[in-house]
């Protein structure tokens, strides 16, 4: 288990040296190319140091990487910058934001894919303004109002991804517990199963309830977030979430064992259908 910098730059690192080597070039063969000593291009495919994006361009043309997609996310793994060097909307936000919730969105918004188990609250990503905000208020002591609508800010412009084009693609498991806790009051999460309803019905979004009847579960473990990438599978990490931090597991064995253990609660979850007028019939109950 790695923190997410660290995981960026060796998943940035392995997929640069994969990219050398199918182009046929030796690492100071791709050092000369570029103007640098052998020993950079050494220490950034074996994640030892940090890379600016505007090296990663670099690297990427040298190797003739036409991939743009591909080019994009290396380029997000490498920094805070999007393909025209402008810095991405988070940036904004470095004095409110920690790195490692920095970091979580980079993946994110990069991602094409996301896979979450909820045990406690509804995903960032489905949240109303008035739920994330009493959210955030009860997670972190302390907060003065100017930075509670800040993170409030991020939260939804996180939310920008589901109606990107391609959209992420969005599977969430949602214990019971989520739906039950009245985050906010009757009202803040009346509203709040009304959102869930809508999502539902969005094409890039899958919920499903994992309902009290179903039992113990592989989930009590608690919740997790597996990232998936469109241009290789290599990036793939599963995010574990604590009070001061978070986990990035990034072994293949890891990445399995997370899978296995999401398609085994999808499968004792209600339908999506089912979960939808679960969530409705909660939502008029409200």
């Amino acid at each position: 288990m790695q923190n997410g910098p660290a995981v960026r730059r060796r998943k940035l690192g392995a997929e640069l040296r994969a990219l050398r080597t199918g182009a046929g070039l030796t690492s100071g063969e791709a050092a000369r190319m570029v103007g640098w000593h052998q020993s950079k291009v050494s220490r950034i495919e074996t994640g030892a140091s940090g890379v600016k994006p505007a090296d990663v361009r670099l690297l990427l043309d040298a190797y003739a990487v036409a991939d743009a997609q591909l080019c994009e996310l290396l380029m997000a793994l490498a920094g805070s910058e999007d393909r025209g060097g402008r810095h991405h909307w988070w940036h904004a936000y470095r004095g409110v934001l920690p790195s490692t919730y920095r970091d979580f969105i980079s993946l994110e918004s990069q991602a094409s894919g996301m896979r979450t188990l909820e045990t406690s609250v509804v995903p960032g990503l489905l949240q109303t303004p008035e739920y994330a905000r009493a959210v955030t208020r009860a997670a972190v002591e302390g907060l003065d109002e100017e930075r509670l609508d800040a993170l409030v800010e991020v939260r939804l412009a996180r939310q920008d991804v589901l109606r990107a084009r391609p959209p992420l693609e969005l599977a969430a498991v949602l214990d019971e517990a989520v739906l039950r806790r009245e985050v906010g009051g009757p009202e803040v999460m009346a509203r709040q199963l009304n959102r869930l309803v809508e999502a539902a019905r969005l094409p890039q979004v899958r919920l499903q309830v994992l309902p009290f009847g179903a039992g113990a579960h592989i989930g009590i473990t608690g919740p997790f977030v597996i990232f998936s990438f469109l241009s290789t599978s290599d990036l793939d990490v599963v995010v574990l979430d604590h009070l001061t931090s978070s986990l990035y597991l990034e072994r293949k064995e890891d990445l399995e064992a997370y899978t296995e253990a999401f398609n085994t609660l999808r499968i004792h979850a209600l339908s999506p259908e089912d979960s939808l007028d679960f969530i409705a019939a909660m939502g008029e109950g409200a």
